[in-house]
């Protein structure tokens, strides 16, 4: 067979794989072909979603399991030997992998990504293992000390999962700055992409190695550690203890701990102290951005005092402002895994966005001369703007709004969908759950718990965190909070996320949204819905927030709640007004949350009237770039790029026997057929909404296409029952839309079973070959 004729796999199979194996790479256990190595951007159109396109690469090799040193892109051999080095060079960046091939079977072309360097190599000149490892650790200054240590392997059980590309990236790279001395790391990686199984996988490796063998694990939050401990810390079983009533027990090797269970408000609290200061070998800070790194903090003390512990920070919104610098404590990042990364991969949930502009937020509200509260309360004689909702000034038909919106929304799309509502504080949460309360009524009388307040200062709801973020419970579902659920809670079953705060920090802003970022297709959910109140979605546009929505939805007074499908007046702008006229904020003046003596009064009105204004809808393209674009002509973008012309869509719909790849193919590009169907017209089908849509052609209904391909002279030649088999197919075809022609399985429904079984039918036509090749000749006149 002439080599220029060869498929790329050809290729692989007689040239490629040959050539590793002559080298010395093992095809059992250091070889892996067709490596998939992300799950394909969700893809959200409507309430519709399809899965983009998977990245894979054609060959990874591996020194050992958990060190990839080579990729290799193959192409066929009609394309030159380096015709496949930019899309390596492209996932080696991605990957972390030192060394990217290209080859089409002649040779190979190398680019060594620590050097620069390129060079061509003969077939039969790929490189050992050995040499490649050697050069490695020789362009890394990794001495054979230090490869002791990175050639430590991952923990792995029976039935365990494997780490993720980005988490092995992460643990590798931690790993060998260590071996190398280096002391203080930062990883930043988002919400829901695994950092406890990344730290777990770090700190096994390192307490393994013998490295660490005292390791304490810090959090804030009781219900952090809890998690950890029972889940991805579960291995260290006996060696494993968290800290509590201030128990210091040296006997154990794995410490689980809040901060103040080691640190209090006095140096008497610092019990810290009970162990030596060289006394942990390692210590890890779980959501360190929460101010574990403020140099006036009680919690930094620990760290202080355990100077000489290789102390590693986790964080997925990394803070650097004047009053924090995680950066400055910890170094800079020693590997970033951003929201857009996640989310481009397929790794984590897209989300829409419902903005909801209220015409008090907008304009703001001055109450007249003499105005008292429902309290009797002289209400001040000032302008009130959104961010003195709630906090200053109550307007509780706001707050009805808000809850009827929200409730409005669940009853149109899943009355069981999990849903945070985050308010400004402790009241305005109560106040916000005994209004969704009386919007649910109905559900209410089913269970109680259908709407909880989950605070600080309430216990009855903080029991209820479990039932909430499990799955096979459906209550409560609606909890509203104030701060306690803004960050590193688990909750994978959140589909909704409601903004009724006014946030200016990024950091929690981000951590606000990474509550829903989690994938859980078998529980439905492939995206999740944030409603926003208070313009917060603002934060999309900053430089430093990475993740943007896939729709921006704006409803005016007396529009669906549920965005539609499309929407064509789109203008990429944000409304004016937000905060006050022309967008300016009053100062804060000293408020201090309630907790100082700065404290305003609130005032309480039920007497002031509130509505909705604005709509808007916009989409992000899967570079995360606003487009104002409607489904149409998204869509049209999308078939454009696998199909520049008329002519080159309709010879390969005509030479493509699996209509079904097309369909596949495109959806990769975000072109959900179904959900343009819906606007287009049903009676389509997908070869006339393409050609419509992308071609401008005038296309043609089923039954139309159904009657022309009836009418054409090539069914004479059969029998009269052949004859009637292709019609009924024909008239299948105009009911319930494009199937499979060629599957021979479809023969035995209604009304074929009325001319036989398949084997008889097939008899009709001279035998199976000559049913497939009569079936093949209708699709031809019905898409001629």
């Amino acid at each position: 067979m002439n080599k220029k004729d060869m498929t790329e796999r050809d290729i692989c199979t007689k040239f490629i794989t040959p050539a590793l194996e002559k080298s010395g790479w093992d095809i059992n256990r250091q070889i892996r072909e067709e490596h998939t190595f992300t799950d394909g951007r969700v893809i959200v159109r409507g309430n519709l979603t399809a899965r983009g396109k998977k990245k894979r690469a054609d060959y990874i090799l591996s020194y050992k399991p958990q060190h990839p040193l080579a990729i290799i892109e193959a192409k066929d051999n009609k394309k030159p030997i380096g015709g496949g080095l930019q899309q390596a060079i492209e996932y080696g960046d991605i990957l972390d992998i030192p060394f990217v091939y290209s080859s089409n079977g002649d040779g190979f072309i190398e680019r060594d990504m620590i050097t620069g360097k390129e060079r061509e190599l003969r077939l039969d000149e790929f490189p050992t293992p050995e040499v490649l490892w050697q050069r490695y650790k020789q362009e890394k200054g990794i001495t054979d000390k230090q490869e002791e240590l990175i050639s430590e392997p991952y923990y792995f059980a029976e039935g365990d999962k494997t780490p993720r590309y980005y988490q092995r990236v992460a643990i590798n790279r931690t790993i060998e700055a260590i071996a190398k001395g280096q002391n203080r790391l930062l990883l930043v990686m988002a919400t829901g992409t695994g950092k406890t199984y990344t730290a777990f996988q770090i700190i096994h490796r390192l307490w393994k190695s013998k490295t660490a063998k005292k390791v304490l694990f810090l959090a804030d939050r009781n219900i952090l550690v809890d998690q950890t401990k029972q889940d991805d810390f579960k291995p260290f079983g006996d060696v494993m203890t968290k800290i509590e009533n201030r128990h210091m027990d040296s006997s154990y090797q794995i410490y689980l701990s809040l901060y103040h269970q080691l640190s209090g408000n006095g140096d008497e609290m610092e019990n810290f102290k009970e162990f030596s200061p060289d006394f942990f070998d390692l210590i890890v800070v779980d959501e360190c951005h929460r101010g574990s790194a403020r140099e006036e903090s009680r919690w930094r003390r620990i760290l202080e005092y355990f100077s000489s512990s290789i102390q590693i920070g986790l964080t997925a919104t990394p803070a650097e402002t004047d009053e924090v610098s995680n950066i400055h404590y910890f170094g800079k990042p020693i590997y970033t895994y951003s929201l857009r990364q996640g989310i481009d991969d397929g790794f984590l949930a897209p989300y829409k966005v419902i903005r909801v502009g209220l015409d008090r937020d907008l304009e703001g509200y001055r109450p007249e001369q003499g105005k008292l509260d429902k309290y009797g309360e002289l209400v001040e004689d000032r302008e009130f703007y959104l961010t003195d909702f709630d906090k200053n000034l109550v307007l509780e038909k706001r707050t009805e709004l808000v809850a009827k919106k929200v409730t409005e929304f669940l009853k149109k799309t899943d009355r069981f969908a999990k849903t945070i509502v985050f308010c400004v504080d402790i009241d305005h949460a109560e106040r916000m759950r005994h209004a969704l309360a009386k919007e649910n009524s109905d559900m209410i009388a089913e269970n109680p718990r259908y709407v909880l307040r989950i605070t600080g200062d309430n216990q009855e709801g903080k029991d209820q965190l479990d039932n909430f973020a499990d799955e096979d419970s459906n209550y409560p579902t609606i909890v509203t909070t104030s701060k306690l659920l803004t960050t590193g809670v688990n909750i994978k079953t959140c589909k909704l996320i409601v903004l009724d705060s006014h946030i200016n920090s990024m950091t929690e802003f981000k951590q606000i949204i990474g509550r829903g970022t989690r994938l859980k297709p078998d529980y439905g959910k492939e995206y999740f819905t944030i409603m926003d109140f208070r313009n917060v979605s603002r934060l999309f546009a900053d430089p430093n927030f990475d993740g943007d929505p896939v729709q921006i939805y704006e409803p005016g007074e007396g529009d669906d709640i549920v965005p539609p499908d499309d929407e064509d007046d789109l203008t990429g702008e944000d409304p004016e007004g937000w905060g006050g006229p022309g967008g300016n904020e009053p100062p804060d003046d000293g408020w201090d949350d309630g907790h100082g003596d700065n404290r305003k009064p609130k005032y309480y009105l039920d007497d002031v009237g509130v509505k909705v204004v604005n709509q808007r809808v916009q989409y992000y393209d899967e570079g995360g770039k606003l487009i104002t674009e409607s489904l149409r002509d998204y869509s049209k973008r999308g078939i454009l790029k696998e199909y520049a012309t008329l002519d080159e869509f309709i010879n390969h719909w005509q030479n493509e026997a699996r209509k079904e790849a097309i369909i596949e193919a495109l959806k990769e590009q975000g072109v959900l057929l179904d959900a343009l169907r819906e606007e287009v017209g049903k009676d389509l089908d997908e070869f006339d909404l393409i050609l419509h849509i992308a071609f401008d052609q005038k296309p043609l209904t089923r039954s139309e296409r159904a009657r022309q391909a009836k009418q054409e002279d090539y069914l004479s030649k059969y029998s009269d029952t052949a004859k009637q088999v292709l019609e009924t197919l024909l008239d299948k075809y105009k009911d319930e839309g494009r199937f499979d022609f060629r599957d021979i399985r479809v023969l035995k429904l209604e009304p074929f079973d009325e001319f036989g079984n398949p084997m008889k039918i097939a008899k009709e036509f001279g035998g199976k070959e000559g049913y497939l090749k009569a079936v093949e000749e209708v699709e031809e006149h019905l898409y001629a």
